[in-house]
């Protein structure tokens, strides 16, 4: 008899690989990073981005579209200028009505413009939580009350509030009533990207106290470390796999199945497959064959690799803004004014500032 160590079960890098690229290529690997269109928007960049966006959306158009475009902006603005139309959450708001505006335009559903997410992509929304929906029916009002300074600081205050409370509840479901989830994650993390922006907003217009922010940036700081711990952990519970049967050694190897990256095995046309769920509703079956015991450790490695691919980084930074940073952010009152003439917006420079 051949005794078998503690290394047997050790599975090769290039199982671990074969099945994380099974993962990505069937679209099961989660994503918790932030929306690029809400860290765009609520960045020192906005105003640039709301012009590239405007210029680029003009030049797609004929005519006889842009003069539709800017006739439903208009409307929809009650002016051709827009207070503070630039920065943060009204800039948001904005890039959000100019999408819609330029479907009606055109006159049909085509895409929207390039890098754009769908706007229940960018909040999150789902049956689980009201967070997407406070945030999107706050940000479908903006454009239309942001020149009256009054009401967009009382509505402001009020979905402010609501929102607190849905993120204070949504945090202890996922914390301490087993509610963690990928879906969960992103709803979180976009409402308190959003409820930073507004309270920041509430800053510009004299509401609120320049402490107000910098406390609930420490908060929604320290509250995303608990929950991406929190997230691991739960990983670590929901991904299981077996692999699929074969000739999983051979000596005292263990292999990959073979041409098992080119989507065909043998276990493929005899229907034994393998099966990888990362959480529910997130599976593939796979023909990468492996010895049965080395599974407890290929999901312990899959969740190593499936954290590491998260942009975390920017996730933190977006709450750990250096001073500099946060008080440009604090200062920004860049307006938005349409351009009526469409020699106006043919060239519009985009400038960059960089937040580091």
């Amino acid at each position: 008899m051949i005794l078998m160590g503690r290394s047997s079960c050790l599975p090769s890098q290039a199982i671990i690989q074969e099945l994380f690229s099974v993962a990505r290529d069937a679209s099961i690997i989660p994503d918790i990073s932030l929306d690029p269109v809400l860290t765009t928007f609520l960045s020192l960049d906005s105003s640039a981005a709301l012009q590239h966006q405007y210029a680029f959306l003009q030049r797609s158009m004929s005519k006889e579209q842009q003069a539709a475009f800017n006739l439903g902006l208009a409307r929809e603005l009650g002016g051709n200028r827009v207070t503070h139309g630039g920065v943060g959450v009204v800039a948001l708001a904005l890039s959000i009505l100019f999408d819609q505006i330029a479907h009606q335009a055109r006159g049909t559903e085509g895409d929207l413009s390039p890098q754009r997410s769908h706007p229940k992509m960018i909040f999150g929304i789902s049956s689980s939580s009201r967070i997407g929906l406070i945030a999107q029916n706050y940000l479908r009002l903006v454009p239309g009350i942001a020149n009256d300074l009054a009401t967009i600081a009382e509505t402001t205050e009020l979905y402010d509030y609501w929102l607190k409370l849905e993120l204070l509840d949504h945090y202890e479901r996922m914390t301490t009533k087993k509610r963690m989830s990928t879906v969960s994650m992103q709803q979180w993390l976009t409402g308190a990207a959003i409820h930073l922006h507004m309270r920041i907003h509430q800053v510009r217009l004299h509401s609120v106290p320049v402490g107000s922010v910098e406390s609930l940036r420490l908060s929604y700081k320290s509250g995303l470390g608990r929950l991406v711990q929190g997230y691991t952990t739960y990983l670590r519970s929901a991904i299981q796999e077996t692999g699929a049967p074969g000739p999983w050694k051979r000596g005292d190897e263990r292999q990959v199945a073979p041409n098992a990256s080119a989507g065909y095995n043998s276990n493929e046309e005899s229907g034994m497959l393998g099966f990888l769920v990362i959480e529910p509703l997130r599976n593939v079956s796979h023909n990468v064959s492996h010895h049965p015991c080395e599974s407890p450790a290929i999901q312990q490695a899959l969740v190593s690799r499936i954290i590491n691919a998260q942009d975390l980084e920017r996730n933190r930074n977006f709450f750990l803004y250096p001073e500099k940073v946060f008080h440009s952010l604090l200062r920004q009152r860049d307006d938005f004014e349409l351009k009526t003439n469409w020699t106006e917006v043919k060239s519009v420079p985009v400038h960059v500032q960089s937040q580091n």
